[in-house]
């Protein structure tokens, strides 16, 4: 039996407290250690451990700090953590110089008033903006303003497929259209085994499939002036569509409507299901003793054609941020520890680490990068990747569409009919919940 510890991997959902907590407005003591050669540092667990994750950057911290004398100390917060500790960081003034965000917060965050804001002075200091690919800057705050944050690591969504079990099953390349996934899905489903895995209560996971199927029906789930519109037809298909892999076309076990903690990845990892749809997921494979040619890796399907803008968005980009707290008390140093993180080298060593793609554009030319799996995630977020809406109500669209999601799938886990009326039904619960504008 492999093992099934799964790498925490991507950026978790927001809660509704944020948008409260915002209205505190900017900190007024983050950095609580005034020795200006010294740093506090919190990242993101993006290992499969908090232990891995510090052996992967200790090393880095120290380089740093034998280049420029300034020490970082670090502390690695799981991601079930992060969120508050920052929410607390933001109204007490007691959190970090630097920090790590999932990319979906950053307009959310933002709107807080206690991120430094990276405008052109700040982008200069760091190499300039132009060195970040742009699917990657897109999830970085609010249109049209600074952006809250840098990229730091970068992820996109494609689908996993098991080698043996295609084999199995006759089928010889993996589907490109969500009608080939279904097909496709017909011929796996057997003998105790689904096609595919999903993380119904995963309320972010919800959240990033339902938002590339929206994209594919022409829906954004808010409109230009940013306000909610999640019962377009658009949305309410798109929903409609991922839902009904259980409802339906049964091709998803039922008991994937309690999944929430990568158990998707765990039983693919486990030879259960034969496809998943996951963010960067080498890592996590390897990490449950999965061997690199027991899986294949295609574009996340399309309704129809190839993966592209617009209707053919296949993956919001996803990916971490770095953040600084705006009255750090040791700004200089803040801007130079987000200099050398992102700097080629330091990008080449934590990408490869982490199985992850560099934002910056002159790292990803490794060859590292260029290994089949990794061509695949790094062309999505070139051609086919759309961020997320960076509105300052992101957070809480992650939650109640999400939570809308879950509930549908928990309907159809029970085998009661999911009809266009009750998606259309929850996604009008799910505006009503949201602020009005």
């Amino acid at each position: 039996m492999r093992r099934t510890r799964a790498a925490v991997v991507g950026a978790v959902t927001l809660s509704l407290v944020l948008s409260a907590a915002a209205c505190g407005g900017g900190t007024s003591g983050a950095g609580s250690n005034e020795n200006p050669r010294t740093l506090t540092y919190w990242a993101s667990n993006q290992g499969a451990s908090i232990e891995v994750d510090k052996e992967v950057l200790q090393p880095e911290l120290d380089k740093f700090e034998k280049q420029t004398g300034i020490k970082v100390k670090l502390e690695v917060v799981p991601w079930s953590d992060l969120l508050n500790r920052i929410l607390t960081a933001t109204t007490s003034g007691q959190g970090p110089d630097v920090l790590n965000i999932g990319n979906t917060w950053s307009a959310s965050l933002q709107s807080s008033g206690a991120l430094l804001p990276w405008d052109a002075k700040n982008f200069e200091k760091i190499g300039g903006k132009d060195r970040f690919v742009a699917s990657s800057l897109a999830s970085t705050g609010i249109q049209g303003q600074d952006p809250a944050a840098v990229p730091l690591y970068s992820m996109a969504y494609a689908l996993y497929y098991n080698k043996k079990m295609f084999a199995d099953a006759g089928v010889t390349k993996p589907p490109a259209t969500w009608d080939e996934l279904v097909a496709t899905g017909k011929k796996l489903s057997k003998d105790g085994k689904h096609a595919i895995g999903v993380e119904g209560s995963n309320l972010a996971n919800n959240i990033h499939q339902v938002f590339v199927l929206g994209k594919q029906h022409g829906a954004d789930f808010f409109t230009p002036d940013g306000k909610a519109d999640f019962t377009s037809d658009g949305a309410v298909a798109a929903v409609e569509q991922y839902v009904d892999l259980m409802a339906e076309h049964k091709i998803v076990a039922p008991g994937n409507a309690e999944y929430a903690q990568n158990q998707s990845l765990s039983d693919f990892s486990n030879d259960k299901t034969a496809m998943v749809l996951w963010q960067t997921a080498s890592a996590t494979f390897a990490s449950q003793g999965m061997k690199e040619d027991e899986w294949g890796v295609a574009p996340a399907p399309v309704l129809s054609g190839t993966p592209g803008q617009g209707r053919a968005t296949n993956s919001m980009a996803a990916g971490i941020n770095m953040a600084v707290f705006k009255n750090t008390k040791n700004i200089d140093g803040a801007l130079e520890f987000v200099k050398f993180m992102t700097g080629d080298e330091e990008q080449k060593i934590l990408n490869k680490a982490y199985g992850s793609i560099p934002p910056v554009s002159s790292a990803q030319q490794d060859p590292a990068f260029n290994t089949p799996a990794l061509t695949v995630l790094r062309e999505t977020l070139a051609t086919s990747a759309a961020a997320l809406p960076q509105v300052p109500e992101e957070s809480q669209f992650e939650t109640v569409v999400g939570t809308a999601v879950k509930e549908l799938f928990a309907e159809a886990a029970a085998g009661r009919e999911v009809t266009t009326e009750t998606v259309r039904a929850k996604l009008e619960k799910a505006q009503q919940q949201m602020p009005k504008k």
